[in-house]
C-alpha cells in the first residue's frame, strides 16, 4: 500500500522575498505627532509580529552588504555595510561586535505590517547578537520623534482613550538608556544621535 506523504508547508519567507517595505519611515513629523496626539485604536493592534527569539550566529557567516528597512533586523559580516534607507521619522540601532561584524535593527515609529514593532525590535536583535562580545552600539535617526518609552510600549499597544506618551524635545539620554535596558549592555557601551533624514550607511 502506498505510504501517504502530507504535503510540504510552503515557507511564509518564500511569499514575501525580495519585497521592500517602505514608508512608515518616510513619515512627515508633523503628522506623526499628530496621530500621536488623536490616538491610536484596537484597530492599530491588528498585526503584531513575533519576537525572533535567541539566536546568536557567528557573523563570519554573514553576508558582507545588508539594507535593513523598516521593522527588520539584520547583520553583517565583519568588514560589511549596513544601508538603513529613508530614516525620517525612525532610529536605527547598530551594535559594533568585537569581531568587526555589524547587527542592526531599523525601529519605525509606526510598524510597517508583517515587521516587527518598536517594542520588539530591541528583544530581536538582542537575539541576533547572542553571546558575541560587543564593543559599542549606535543610535542614529530621529531622536526628537521618539520617545524612550516605545521601545517598552509601541504606539500601537495604546488602547483607545489612553494617553500616548509624546516627546517634548531630544532625549538622548532616556533613549540610550532604554536601549541599554533592552539588549542588556552597558549604558556606556550605548550613543545616540540626531541626523538628518535620509538613508544611513555604517561600516
Amino acid at each position: 500500500m502506498p505510504t501517504h506523504h502530507p504535503p510540504r508547508p510552503t515557507r511564509r519567507a518564500a511569499a514575501t522575498r525580495g519585497r521592500r517595505v517602505t514608508g512608515v519611515c518616510a513619515v512627515v513629523l508633523p503628522t506623526a505627532l499628530l496621530a500621536l496626539h488623536i490616538g491610536l485604536g484596537p484597530a492599530a493592534q491588528a498585526h503584531e509580529a513575533v519576537d525572533a527569539g535567541p539566536r546568536g550566529a557567528s557573523s563570519v557567516t554573514a553576508p558582507d552588504k545588508a539594507t535593513i528597512s523598516e521593522g527588520q533586523v539584520k547583520e553583517a559580516a565583519p568588514g560589511g555595510v549596513i544601508t538603513y534607507p529613508s530614516v525620517t521619522s525612525c532610529l536605527t540601532v547598530t551594535v559594533r561586535l568585537r569581531d568587526g561584524g555589524l547587527v542592526g535593527a531599523h525601529a519605525s515609529l509606526f510598524q510597517v505590517p508583517g515587521e516587527l514593532r518598536s517594542d520588539r525590535i530591541l528583544a530581536s536583535l538582542k537575539g541576533l547578537v547572542g553571546n558575541r562580545p560587543v564593543a559599542g552600539v549606535e543610535v542614529r535617526g530621529a531622536v526628537g520623534a521618539w520617545h524612550p518609552s516605545y521601545f517598552v510600549k509601541a504606539i500601537e499597544s495604546y488602547g483607545e482613550g489612553e494617553r500616548v506618551p509624546v516627546p517634548t524635545g531630544q532625549d538622548l539620554d532616556g533613549i540610550g538608556r532604554a536601549v541599554s535596558r533592552g539588549l542588556g549592555t552597558s549604558p556606556g557601551l550605548v550613543s545616540v544621535e540626531d541626523v538628518p533624514d535620509g538613508d544611513q550607511v555604517v561600516t
